[in-house]
């Protein structure tokens, strides 16, 4: 007789569950898709305040009491209309391509789901589940694009009446009205906020010859527009109303947010420069050591030096798939979704509240399944999870950290030609710029300062980059860890920057073999990032 030999059953289970995953990840991944990335919105909100800090010079023109701060021209610029109306129209022209290839998906879909050509309406066969959310999903995404558009085309209108375009804002703005308009919020055509077709007609009247004030201006420009492009269209009503008082209590405002905004804009725009020249330095320092000592330089320390690993291929597995992936993904998503729960309908306090208490749930789950996967292996060998306050982490991490910056903002710009806007962005990068209450803000600043740079770097370079020296060269257990890192983060626009950050992480950990230097550089950028998004949010 054959001896029938059995399958392993704990190799079995880490396969159903892989799948499981996967199918998941998967999910989400392409769900990212659809996304738009919030490097746009960042780049509008910088762009917001450059405009604000440029009514400086424009309101205190010919008065010598009050002497323009020297640092406005350098971060202000010789032109900031010009050159913020060029910064709109390019993300105009990014939004317009993603709508059309939104409905061109919208529209492929639909042929798939009836070949004889029939609209989806027509169709008598119910739609398939998988199809029917694509198409929900799709349709989502066009809704935004064209809110989105509708949002951009009335600033734009704005910044071009100040540049002597005036016909072209009038003709932009009747385009807005006529994609959404405010009388029937029924239309074929969706949008988020009909409301902005009003404010478009607001603005073409107070800019036509002869001019008109419709009903409800003020209020309606209040609500719809913030910044520069309020004070520009209220300071216009209020001229054609000749309210003098008004007139000039708005340009009192103006000018107290012009003053401080060029403190806003030193922090989010000298300091990344700042830091990225420092970090050029740094990076030309090491490399230039590297060619010079070679296998004594700060580069080569460690590089090579692999961990001793006792455990094997599906110990690593089962962390990565169970400790991380099926209790973040699967599991607590599911126990929420059975018991009803629902994010959305949460405060801004009870959503950071939310959000630190789904992640140190989710961190102590996983750190609970690295401990019970590798306990029976203690004492670990040398240099495992190795904390040390005597070692130079602080020099690894903060010189990491700024080593990072100019290599990150190449990756990005490169990025950002691949997505073209889309891709997805980490939801609580969007909830951070649209709040400011201090206490979510405060608790949202430590999750992602503290907490995930602690969990994080304990599962992805602690455990995974180690426990892959065993199987691949430092480097490569370095990209390969990296790569998981990004993929981690479920979006994909984030994946090839994530990737690059995830590696200079890994470098950073290999050569000091010390935990609190990567952590330290994790909780450094993902704090400066939470800094620079609340500047931004508070314009």
């Amino acid at each position: 007789m054959t001896e029938q030999r059995s399958i392993p059953l704990r190799p079995l289970i880490l396969g159903i569950l892989t799948v499981l995953v996967v199918l998941r990840v998967s999910t989400l991944l392409l769900a990212s898709w659809n996304e738009p990335q919030i490097t746009s919105r960042l780049q509008l909100y910088q762009t917001d305040l450059l405009l604000n800090a440029a009514e400086l010079e424009i309101v205190s023109s010919g008065n010598e009491a009050n002497d323009v701060p020297p640092v406005q021209n350098v971060l202000v610029g010789a032109n900031p209309l010009a050159n913020a109306l060029k910064q709109y129209q390019e993300v105009r022209e990014s939004a317009q391509t993603s709508l059309q290839g939104f409905q061109g998906r919208l529209n492929d879909l639909n042929t798939d789901a009836d070949p004889t050509g029939a609209s989806l309406s027509e169709i008598t066969n119910p739609t398939p589940p998988a199809t029917a959310e694509s198409t929900q999903a799709l349709q989502r995404a066009i809704q935004q694009q064209q809110s989105l558009l509708n949002q951009l085309d009335v600033r734009i209108g704005l910044l071009q009446v100040n540049q002597d375009e005036t016909q072209s804002a009038l003709e932009l703005w009747q385009q807005v009205m006529e994609r959404s308009p405010p009388s029937t919020p029924s239309s074929s055509v969706a949008t988020t906020d009909p409301s902005l077709g009003l404010t478009a007609e607001i603005l073409s009247g107070l800019w036509s010859q002869p001019a008109r004030i419709l009903p409800d201006a003020e209020p309606n420009l209040q609500k719809n527009l913030d910044g520069w492009f309020r004070y520009q269209s209220l300071a216009r009503l209020y001229t054609l109303q000749q309210r003098t008082e008004a007139l000039t209590e708005l340009q009192t405002l103006q000018q107290a947010i012009a003053q401080s905004t060029l403190g806003k804009l030193a922090v989010i725009g000298l300091m990344p420069v700042v830091g990225s020249l420092i970090g050029i330095v740094l990076l030309i320092v090491v490399v230039v050591q590297r060619v010079l000592k070679g296998p004594e330089s700060l580069l080569a320390q460690n590089g090579s030096l692999a961990w001793e690993t006792p455990w094997n291929w599906e110990i690593i597995w089962q962390v990565l798939i169970v400790g991380f992936f099926l209790v973040g993904q699967l599991a607590i998503p599911l126990l929420l979704g059975l018991v009803g729960f629902n994010f959305s309908a949460f405060g801004i306090r009870a959503k950071a509240a939310y959000t630190l208490t789904y992640y140190l749930s989710m961190s102590g789950l996983g750190l609970l399944v690295l401990y019970l996967s590798i306990r029976s292996y203690f004492p670990l060998p040398k240099d495992w999870f190795r904390v040390s306050l005597g070692d130079r982490w602080l020099a690894w991490g903060a010189g990491g950290y700024f080593v990072a910056l100019p290599l990150m903002i190449v990756v990005s710009l490169l990025n950002q030609q691949i997505w073209q806007g889309q891709g997805g962005s980490n939801p609580l990068l969007q909830i951070v710029l649209e709040e400011g209450d201090p206490i979510s803000l405060s608790i949202f600043f430590f999750t992602a300062s503290i907490a995930a740079p602690v969990f994080e770097e304990l599962l992805f370079r602690g455990f995974l980059l180690s426990s892959l020296t065993r199987y691949f060269p430092v480097w490569g257990a370095i990209v390969v860890s990296g790569l998981v890192f990004a993929i981690a983060h479920l979006s994909l626009s984030e994946v090839l920057p994530l990737t690059l950050l995830g590696c200079i992480l890994g470098v950073v950990y290999t050569r000091s073999r010390n935990m609190l230097a990567p952590m330290v550089l994790h909780s450094l950028w993902n704090g400066a990032t939470m800094l620079s998004l609340f500047v931004l949010g508070s314009n």
